[in-house]
């Protein structure tokens, strides 16, 4: 009997099989990483085909329907986190393939890179590093930004949120917040004070986004809220890219009218080519809200366990545990 072949996919810093022991594995089964990027849906299909198992990391690649329904090989789904918006379980469950989870991680990496971002934008620092690196001093550094006293806007005062409002707090920073079911009750119990979305956006000095993105928040930031902002405003997004109408928000940049800090994007990676790579009122990350070791450790550990059990014959936690009535079970090893 064939070795099952097992794919670790968008694993772009090649860490999966350093931080987990995949040696029980390893005697079962054949396993191949990728740590680059897909070309296109085709290359993916390309690719995977041939895999028993895909692991993945949180919401990378995407798996619509019509990319699972050309994976006919496919057994096993193992999932890092225990949500994700670009993985169609309900088709997964339909085809059969059980779809393993892992335990979230904690939400303070996340919320550190949401303050580093508003830090890097508010002093400039990206510029005042490329000058230094160039040979040069303060010319072309743009004038900073004093935290202490202005206000700061949480659009989403979960987790994440509440503790860049703690943090922003602890700055000396007024800190107001809005999301569609936030009230004045729960926002008191963070010490910070609800407004309505128009008044957050037109007298904040800087705006943290931390929104889970779904039907109801997609775009919900859109061309009337940036319009409103303040001149020389921050905006920092490590939540979804898709929350932000990206054009807007693109034509206000180019404008010169606010500043921003972006860890997140409609595409992923993104393009080499997009304009807000040449822009030097924004300050880039590529998606780095949740990658730290810690998290990573704790994902890759799980993931392996939980493929440990499935190719030993049993069947680790699932998010769609209805498949366990239909599934053909394990892989058996050779």
């Amino acid at each position: 009997m064939t070795q099952p072949a097992i794919a670790i996919i968008d694993d772009y810093q090649g860490l999966a099989l350093k931080m987990a022991d995949w040696s029980g594995i390893e005697r079962q089964a054949r396993i191949q990483v990728f740590t680059r990027p897909w070309k296109s849906e085709d290359d993916l299909v390309a690719q995977l085909a041939p895999f028993d198992i895909i692991s993945l990391i949180r919401e990378r690649t995407a798996f619509p329907e019509r990319v699972l329904a050309r994976l006919p090989n496919l057994k096993l789904v193992s999932m890092t986190g225990a949500r994700t918006t670009t993985l169609d379980i309900a088709a997964c469950t339909r085809r059969g393939i059980p779809v393993s989870f892992t335990g979230g991680s904690p939400s303070h990496a996340a919320a550190e890179m949401a303050v580093a971002l508003l830090l890097a934008c508010a002093r400039g620092l990206p510029r005042g590093d490329q000058a230094m690196r160039s040979g040069g001093w303060q010319e072309g550094v743009p004038m900073g930004m004093e935290l202490d006293g202005r206000r700061l806007g949480i659009v989403g005062l979960g987790k994440l949120g509440a503790r860049v409002a703690r943090i922003g707090l602890a700055l000396g920073m007024d800190v107001v917040a809005w999301s569609q079911n936030l009230t004045a009750e729960r926002a008191a119990e963070h010490g910070v004070r609800r407004v309505e979305k128009d008044e957050l956006f037109a007298t904040s000095d800087a705006i943290s986004v931390h929104l889970t993105l779904s039907p109801r928040t997609e775009r919900i930031i859109g061309q009337g809220e940036i319009a409103t902002m303040k001149p020389g405003a921050i905006f920092v997004n490590t939540a979804r890219g898709p929350l932000v109408d990206e054009e807007a928000l693109l034509q206000a940049l180019k404008a010169g009218r606010i500043v921003a800090g972006l860890d997140v994007f409609d595409i992923e990676p993104l393009p080499a080519d997009h304009p807000f790579r040449s822009l030097p009122n924004v300050v880039l990350a590529p998606h780095l809200g949740y990658v730290v070791a810690s998290s990573f450790e704790h994902f890759f550990r799980e993931s392996a366990r939980n493929i440990a059990r499935f190719l030993d014959g049993g069947m680790p936690k699932l998010m769609n545990p209805e498949v366990m009535e239909q599934s053909k079970g394990a892989i058996q090893p050779t």
